[in-house]
């Protein structure tokens, strides 16, 4: 085992820990574990998107938003609007993997998965976690039903990312019984047909606080939809607040308590979106290889060509990392949610808590993701050719759906910002001993060549590289917390630069980790680690191009905060750190493109 790596027993996980300590197979969730109602459950959301979904997405695409309502309430009637509202309010009750496994599955197309999202999510769980037993009461089984739809009302033209300096107000009528809202919110989802909005604003124009306004409230109304570059067949208008009275019963939460409800709610939000920018990679694919495998150029199919065949490789480790992410995350928040008492005074308070533990892997989740599918759709558009460029083909739309996807939910620069300042944050607390490991590394590198003991085992040589990343990260982390101390929260290129290996860190150990375990479960099973060499592939190659990343993010650090003899000296320990024997990729990628040409489609066997 690795110094400063440390294993642990099967408990819950604390947020931000996979930077210090060494997980087990054991310990983590991947798809291999769905349960039959999982599957279940996916497999109805499939259904689901492939006979109601794609037969309509040229009439969402054209703005008919009769079919989307439609196709809300068929998805409410199924369940799949309703799994993360309370039994006792009409809902099913179920884990955030359920919620993430239908998210991945309504992917298919990304108009309808932002409505739905925007309803089920930011739409919706605001009154789950905070609101009151009328507020639950009232709302929760319309909207579970796809009766009413919700939608979520933070950003304004001037404070985008910038959410809590909105300008909206709110003021107590004279008789107390209504606020009454003025303001704007830009680019509102859902805005044009929902029926319910949580809309923030500043109570005395001090404090940002929740509240819950019906469209038929005397004084809002909706701008006109947006022409936006993609995600056609989702609504996306301003709302207008004139005078617009909201009876003090519809405050959603405590006054000046709203970024409580905000950045909670996000969270929740961040993990779908990764969810959904997987399911959509998927879909990608599938087109490009359908493509490739009838397309021919020089006397044969263009599925022959190395070069396509890497990018189809490519976009099949994305999937394989992607998934590995998004339901390790899940599978701990489902841990830690499963320690809540769901009858206690305080259930939803530590509920929320459970979640917020997260906010790390939630916003690594949602820059990941929605970087790996832009790469896809971009490699989708190129195979096409011409044709990829032509609105006729499946290419040219999934390209620009899936550009959103670094925007809302928070901007990627805002998440990264989050990421390295949330680590940092719980480092001063006391919460996460981040500071004593970094100071334990730095101890060792000075003190010499040895790095910790080998590794034995399935996949010992992956295992040691996700040491090695851990390690850049904490080496070049440490080397700006020395510098900057407090002020590092002012050095953005380099919070962003430590993110960017954090990132990376923990997509090498998930996926790292997923392959561990199916080559556990094939051993069991006496069919040799052969079995489970798509996985292994995979993982060998993401591990690769993820260390050439972090090795360069590292050296961005080092040279910001390093110069002469030092910056000398802190280049060759990293080039230390991050020695590794080069596995042959281009053969890797070929195994990999092989099987999932041949299959048509993502596979790991």
């Amino acid at each position: 085992m690795m110094a400063t790596i440390s294993a642990i027993s099967k408990t819950k996980i604390p947020g931000g820990s996979f930077l210090l300590e060494e997980r087990r197979p054991d310990e983590v969730f991947t798809p291999e574990d769905f349960t039959e109602q999982h599957q279940m459950i996916g497999q109805t959301a499939e259904e689901f998107a492939v006979n109601e979904i794609v037969p309509n997405i040229e009439k969402m695409e054209h703005k008919d938003f009769s079919v989307t309502r439609e196709l809300l309430k068929k998805a409410g009637e199924l369940g799949l609007s309703s799994v993360e509202i309370p039994e006792a309010y009409g809902g099913l009750e179920m884990d955030k993997v359920t919620a993430a496994i239908i998210a991945d599955h309504i992917a298919k197309y990304a108009g309808f998965a932002t409505t739905w999202g925007g309803h089920t999510g930011i739409g919706t769980l605001p009154i789950v976690y905070f609101g009151t037993e009328e507020q639950k009461k009232k709302y929760l089984p319309r909207l579970g039903a796809g009766e009413i739809v919700g939608a979520y009302a933070l950003s304004e033209a001037s404070s985008g990312s910038d959410a809590l300096n909105c300008r909206a107000r709110a003021e107590l009528s004279k008789d107390g019984k209504h606020y009454v809202l003025n303001g704007e919110k830009m680019w509102i989802t859902n805005a044009g047909f929902a029926d319910l909005f949580t809309v923030f604003a500043k109570v005395d124009g001090e404090k940002f606080t929740a509240f819950l306004v019906e469209k038929t409230f005397a004084g809002f109304s909706v701008g006109a939809e947006e022409h936006k570059m993609g995600i056609r067949g989702s609504s996306t208008c301003p709302i207008i607040l004139n005078d617009c009275k909201v009876p003090v019963e519809n405050v959603l939460g405590e006054i000046g308590k709203g970024h409580v409800i905000a950045f909670n709610i996000l969270n929740v939000g961040r993990f779908k979106l990764g969810a959904m920018c997987v399911g959509g990679a998927r879909v990608a694919l599938e087109n490009a290889i359908a493509y490739a495998k009838q397309r021919k150029a020089f006397g044969k199919v263009i599925a022959d060509f190395g070069l396509v065949r890497e990018k189809i490789a490519n976009m099949a480790i994305g999937v394989y990392t992607g998934e590995s992410l998004v339901y390790r995350t899940v599978g701990m928040m489902d841990d830690a949610l499963s320690e809540v008492d769901k009858s206690g005074a305080n259930a939803m308070q530590e509920t929320r808590k459970a979640i917020e533990e997260y906010a790390v892997e939630c916003s690594i989740i949602k820059v990941w993701g929605s970087e790996m599918i832009d790469y896809v759709v971009d490699e989708t558009v190129q195979i096409y050719g011409g044709y990829g460029f032509v609105e006729e083909y499946p290419a040219e739309r999934a390209y620009r759906d899936a550009r959103i996807n670094r925007i809302f939910e928070g901007t990627n620069e805002i998440n990264r910002l989050i990421i390295t300042g949330f680590l940092l944050k719980r480092a001063m607390s006391g919460q996460l001993p981040l500071m004593p490991a970094i100071k334990k590394l730095m101890d060792e590198v000075l003190a010499g060549p040895s790095l910790g003991e080998e590794m034995e085992g399935p996949l010992a040589d992956e295992r040691k590289l996700v040491v090695s990343a851990k390690r850049i990260a904490l080496f070049a982390a440490g080397g700006a917390s020395q510098k900057y101390m407090q002020a590092i929260q002012d050095q953005q290129e380099v919070m962003g630069a430590i993110a960017d290996m954090v990132i990376e860190t923990y997509a090498m150990e998930s996926a790292v980790l997923r392959a561990q375990k199916l080559v556990e479960d094939v051993s069991s099973k006496n069919q040799g680690e052969a079995a489970a060499s798509l996985p292994i592939a995979m993982t060998r190659a993401y591990l690769a191009s993820a260390m050439e990343k972090i090795e360069a993010a590292a050296k961005k650090v080092i040279a910001a905060v390093a110069e002469g003899d030092m910056l000398r000296t802190q280049l060759a320990i990293l080039r230390r750190l991050a020695k590794y024997e080069p596995f042959n990729t281009i053969e890797l990628r070929q195994q990999i493109a092989q099987k999932v040409i041949d299959r048509g489609r993502y596979t790991l066997g």
